[in-house]
């Protein structure tokens, strides 16, 4: 344990650290997805559709920044291999009814 003040007492970010290492142990991933979907659901009562609009465009300016061309491509390519195989899975349920 590393006491990083002057005082010989432990940090507020070292007490930080140890106590989320300490959660991390004894928590599992459903535990960490919980607590997720409680701050998304509060979040969403706060905040408005501008909200989200602000933090997405603020996200993909971010994104196009730091990719190319390449990048673009291949998520692309990924998105429509996912949806023809979802397009697929949609159209033999279909058929077998």
């Amino acid at each position: 344990m590393a006491n990083n003040n002057q005082n010989g007492k432990m940090s507020r970010e070292e007490a930080g650290r140890l106590g989320g290492e300490a959660t991390a142990k004894n928590h599992d991933k459903e535990f960490y997805q919980a607590i997720g979907e409680k701050s998304g659901e509060a979040t969403s009562k706060s905040h408005g559709k501008e909200f989200y609009q602000e933090i997405g465009e603020k996200g993909g300016e971010a994104t196009s920044r730091n990719h190319d061309k390449d990048f673009y491509q291949e998520i692309g390519r990924k998105g429509g291999e996912a949806r023809g195989n979802s397009d697929q899975r949609y159209a033999v349920g279909a058929i077998a009814m």
